[in-house]
């Protein structure tokens, strides 16, 4: 008998582990996502202006670039179980915060709050899943938890159909986020407990290393990691900011009902539950990296005006812009690997998630103040079109940045992001 098999946990209750851990994640994107289809509704009740609300996914992005630069201090001191639970909780406070008050500070607290508590806990679940598929099927059990997490996306931006009833005020909808932000606490405490039963019977494997910033590691970065960043950022700051006002700009400007708009805002974490994946084995087996990443920025780059000056149907520029979601991502995140030593990944991963956030909460609160600026609304649909102006800029920077990584990817001093494929079997970068 294997000995060092028999005292492995068994495959289903690892798998057990996943999606109850998983639940947790499903929760904290479904909070972070419950009040977009409500931004029309917090403007009618409370009086929220544009700019306010801009503001609460700004506070979000704040507190998220502020715990990355903290690091996984407490993670490393306490473990992932009890972080796990810690962050869960801190995101179900918050939820429970925003469907309390109708006091604007407040509520900026509160998403404040979330971004303390999501971002560790995504890191959390991130290192606690390396424990139990590390050396296994680490990459496919990835794939499965960010599925079942961004099935909260999808649930939060259909909940004008499923939750129709609740719709009838700003609080309702906030309720049910509130409710559904206690698997933020059930996932962590159930994992917990799996945890602690497995770890007295069975050897676990040693947690995930987190993403950490190293301020000397900047200067060593080569000008295509750059390029990569700065596509991150431009693109991001033109898909996330958008999500947040896309269900108002959808019922104000093109008069659709809130459940279509909730049907339309649902089509980018949809597609990119299946096309990601599909998207990463095609690069995979194609290589081609910067040219991928280019057409997914030509496709985004039209999508914003399409919707300001035309007449077509929403679900063609909507459909672009969800081909885009699945494409870039698939291929940018991994590219990384390809260009930066093993030693200073988690410095170039933390690095595009700062400046990510920075962009994110930036152009979050610009939108917002341009939408009351031009005086955007029911009465005025065209009042969002130069908040379509500034999202096509950041299409076309985005095309711009792909374009300059293209270039830097066929000249003599290419990383390899054009040739390398599963076949030809070349290891990640070991020197940048």
């Amino acid at each position: 008998m294997n000995t060092a098999r028999a005292n492995q946990p068994s495959s289903f209750y690892r798998w057990t582990v996943l999606v109850i851990i998983s639940i947790a994640m499903f929760g904290n994107y479904y909070v972070y996502d419950s009040i977009a289809p409500i931004a029309d509704l917090l403007k009618e009740g409370i009086g929220l202006s544009d700019e306010q609300y801009g503001l609460l996914y700004t506070a979000y992005s704040i507190a998220a670039v502020i715990v990355l630069l903290i690091g996984g201090v407490i993670i490393d001191r306490i473990g992932t179980a009890p972080s796990t639970m810690l962050f869960g909780a801190i995101c179900t406070v918050s939820g429970i915060l925003m469907a309390v008050t109708d006091d604007f500070t407040v509520m900026l607290a509160a998403r404040f709050l979330l971004g303390v508590g999501a971002e560790p806990l995504i890191v959390a679940v991130t290192t606690a899943l390396a424990k139990w598929f590390k050396g296994k099927e680490l990459s496919f059990a990835f794939g499965i938890n960010l599925t079942i997490a961004r099935l909260g996306s999808v649930a939060a931006d259909n909940s004008p159909s499923w939750a129709a009833p609740y719709f009838g005020s700003w609080q309702g909808p906030l309720t049910v986020a509130a409710v559904i932000s206690a698997c933020c606490v059930i996932g962590a405490l159930g994992y917990w407990i799996l945890e602690y039963f497995a770890s007295r019977r069975y050897t676990l494997g040693e947690a995930g290393e987190m993403d950490r910033l190293v301020l000397s590691d900047l200067f060593r970065f080569d000008r295509t990691f750059w390029f990569i960043v700065a596509l991150c950022v431009t693109f991001y700051a033109a898909v996330f900011p958008f999500r947040a006002f896309a269900p108002k700009f959808f019922i104000e400007a093109h008069g659709v009902t809130r459940e279509f708009a909730g049907a339309l805002q649902s089509v980018l974490p949809t597609a990119a539950l299946f096309a990601t994946p599909l998207f990463g084995l095609l690069v995979d087996r194609v290589g081609k990296r910067a040219l991928f990443m280019m057409g997914g920025a030509f496709l985004m780059m039209p999508v914003y005006l399409m919707m300001a000056y035309t007449t077509l149907p929403l679900w063609i520029p909507i459909g672009m812009l969800g081909i885009a979601f699945s494409l870039i991502p698939a291929v940018m995140w991994p590219s990384v690997a390809y260009i930066v030593s093993q030693h200073r990944l988690g410095t170039a991963y933390a690095v595009m998630t700062l400046v990510q956030q920075i962009g994110v909460a930036g152009m979050t609160w610009l939108i917002g103040r341009t939408n009351d600026l031009a005086a955007a609304g029911e009465a005025n649909p065209e009042g969002y079109i130069p908040g379509m102006w500034i999202f096509s800029v950041l299409g076309i920077s985005a095309v711009l940045f792909a374009f300059l990584l293209r270039r830097a990817e066929t000249g003599p001093h290419a990383h390899g992001l054009e040739t390398i494929t599963t076949k030809s079997q070349a290891a990640p970068a070991t020197e940048s």
